[in-house]
This record gives structure tokens, C-alpha cells and sequence, in this order.
């Protein structure tokens, strides 16, 4: 059997449900639970599902490199810390910029200078020490330009790879994303490996279509086998939709992450 902790993402699965029916279906079945964005979400009633919590949204607003907008990210980010604590979630999740509902940039940036990466790191490193203060984690997650988050600056996981080994900290870590990845980079057996010293968790969906593994063209048996090979033994949270049915993405999510020893 694997050592990885399993999760799954309560906005893209049994989306016929009251939210927090969500969360109860997939702590049922054993699986911690990942949410986006919480300001529109009953924390104490999410608290009183007694799920596990994994990962939640760690901002509100802001960005990393304007000044203003670095200092909206880092004032949004105590709030975020506040409703962490009400469902008692580590991890809380940034990306290069802020996004709109739509996931697109709310200020698109195609051209990302030298001082702009220096600024991003210095407000990364505010970020990391605001988590150390909480006895929380951040994690910068990698994106795709090509088909979901055009504009976005700091997408390439080669991008949040390197902000994140810049800033060194235990409270600053990579959600690597897998899907986003094999859209923008490929190569993702060697990716984990190069970035295994940093990850705080890695997500999964299948390209095309962001359904389940094994809806499309990524081989995860394959990925899940040399992550455990490396001694990655963290989370793997399902940020996917259903191809039909969430029991048997659920199923299908769990066989390609589930290794037995022969």
C-alpha cells in the first residue's frame, strides 16, 4: 500500500449538493478535504462535519510584485489565516497573481522583468514568515497559460520551483499541480523528482478534460510509483472534476494512487 494521504476537492465533485454535504461525502470515504476560496463558505458548519481539512485558499486579494498589491496579498492572507484556524486547515494556497472567479489574472501580465521576480520572492518571504508566526503553510501553485489561466505570471511549476527554493522556508512550499504542468511543461516523473525537496502537496487531473486519472493522457500509476520511489510520502489531493459519476472518480482516483508490493 502507498504512504500518501489522499484528498479530494469538495468545488468540483457532487456539485448537486449543499457545500457542506460535500465535505461529508468525501470524509466518509476517507479522503481529507481541499476548498477554494473560503470567504463564501459557513466555516463553523464546515468545522462540525468533522472532516479534515487539507488545503484552502491563503488570499483573498493582491499580487507579489506591485507594492500595493503585495501588501493587499499579505493583509488578505492574515484573514485567510483566521478562517484556517476555524477548520483547523495547514496548508493555504497563492498563486503568482490574483484571480478572478473565472480564474484569469485580475491584472494580466505577459512580460515578467528581473525586478519583478526579486520583488516576488521578497513578498513570498513576508508570506513565509506570516506562516511561520501561524504555524501554518503556504503553498505557490504552479498554473497553465495554454487553456485555464492565460496572464497569469509565475505559472510554469519551473517558475514557483524556483521562488520557492529562493525563499527556502518549511512554511513556504510548491502545490505542484500535475495537470497544469502537463499542459505547460510535460516530463512529470522528472518534474516530482527535481522538485520533491519542496513540495507541500501535488495535485492531480487528467489532460484533457480535468477529470479523473485515467480519463486521459497522463499515465498516473506511473507518476504515483516514482513519487513513492523518491520516499514522497505527503498529500495527493484529486482537483478534478467527474467524467461521470464522483464515486467512480473517487474509485479510479484511489487504484491510480494506491501501490501494492508484489
Amino acid at each position: 500500500m502507498s504512504g500518501f494521504t489522499l484528498a479530494a476537492n469538495a468545488e468540483m465533485l457532487y456539485g448537486d449538493l449543499p457545500f457542506a454535504q460535500r465535505v461529508t461525502r468525501l470524509h466518509e470515504a476517507g479522503f481529507e478535504v481541499e476548498i477554494w476560496d473560503w470567504t463564501t463558505k459557513d466555516l463553523p458548519a464546515l468545522a462540525a462535519t468533522g472532516a479534515r481539512f487539507g488545503s484552502m485558499t491563503g488570499y483573498v486579494r493582491g499580487s507579489l510584485v506591485d507594492p500595493d498589491g503585495a501588501a493587499e496579498l499579505l493583509r488578505t492572507a492574515e484573514d485567510s489565516l483566521a478562517a484556517a484556524a476555524v477548520i483547523d486547515c495547514p496548508r493555504l494556497n497563492v498563486h503568482g497573481t490574483g484571480l478572478d472567479p473565472h480564474g484569469l489574472p485580475v491584472v494580466p501580465q505577459q512580460v515578467v522583468t528581473g525586478a519583478d521576480w526579486l520583488a516576488a520572492a521578497r513578498t513570498l518571504e513576508r508570506l513565509a514568515a506570516l506562516g511561520e508566526r501561524h504555524g501554518r503553510v503556504f503553498t505557490l501553485e504552479n498554473l497553465n497559460t495554454a487553456v485555464d489561466h492565460p496572464g497569469v505570471p509565475f505559472a510554469r511549476a519551473e517558475d514557483t520551483l524556483a521562488l520557492v527554493a529562493a525563499v527556502d522556508s518549511p512554511h513556504l512550499r510548491l502545490n505542484l499541480d500535475l495537470y497544469h504542468a502537463q499542459i505547460g511543461e510535460g516530463n512529470l516523473v522528472e518534474l516530482c523528482a527535481r522538485a520533491l525537496p519542496y513540495i507541500g502537496e501535488v495535485q492531480v487531473a487528467d489532460v484533457p478534460g480535468r477529470c479523473e486519472p485515467g480519463t486521459g493522457e497522463i499515465h498516473y500509476p506511473r507518476v504515483a510509483a516514482a513519487l513513492a520511489g523518491s520516499g514522497y510520502e505527503g498529500v495527493i489531493a484529486m482537483e478534478a472534476f467527474a467524467a461521470t459519476d464522483p464515486e467512480v472518480a473517487l474509485r479510479r482516483f484511489r487504484d491510480a494512487f494506491t501501490l501494492t508490493s508484489a
